[in-house]
């Protein structure tokens, strides 16, 4: 099964670039919303996360405690990448397990905001990388999310900038509202499937 990773930084459109990928038939592990799920699902991590942040971590009914993780991983670099290094993971066994199951698709994509942060993009045979302007990441953001440009400018700087990004993805797409971004989906789609039946 090939594995194409798929990320950018926030307000980039990958989830965008991700659903046109949904619409050519090809399945999609967003790996940012799977790591929500299952720290209340994936027992083990569970017990992980109350060993090294306490019991509040959890409600007594076994609900993550979300305000209380913010908390303390918000601003806290150190505590952030604590709590990433038992969640990302949890995160790749549930790709494993994912991927064993889409038996009838030539290739999948697995969707992940921190691909290369997290190191996740070595269980990848290759990358996409989507590149956007910082200014009209921004302006997205603060649109879709109401959120202030200090903001999201704080949240931007938790992930690698662009250019060490493009040192690891093997295609880059150019989502700028210049370039045609249909056509070069549908040239990648093609390429991916001439690669998956030449395995």
């Amino acid at each position: 099964m090939l594995k194409i990773g798929i990320t950018g930084g926030i307000g980039s459109g990958k989830t965008t670039v991700c659903k046109i990928f949904e619409l050519l038939g090809i399945p999609v592990f967003y790996a940012d919303s799977v790591a929500k799920s299952i720290m209340h699902t994936d027992n083990q991590l569970k017990e992980q996360i109350i060993s090294m942040f306490g019991t509040e971590s959890y409600s007594g009914t076994g609900e993550l405690n979300r305000s209380y993780i913010s908390s303390v991983v918000f601003k806290n670099e150190v505590e952030l990448q604590k709590l990433n290094s038992l969640v990302h993971p949890a995160v790749f066994r549930a790709f494993d397990s994912w991927v064993s199951r889409q038996v009838s698709s030539p290739y999948v994509m697995k969707e992940a905001a921190l691909l290369f942060e997290s190191g996740s993009y070595k269980m990848c045979d290759q990358t996409i990388l989507v590149l956007t302007p910082q200014a009209l990441r921004i302006e997205r953001v603060m649109e879709r999310d109401g959120i202030s440009e200090e903001e999201v400018k704080l949240r931007m700087k938790r992930q690698w900038d662009d250019e060490d990004k493009q040192k690891l993805a093997t295609h880059i797409l150019r989502n700028d509202e210049s370039h045609l971004l249909i056509p070069e989906i549908i040239k990648l789609h093609k390429q991916f499937i001439e690669a998956a039946s030449a395995r």
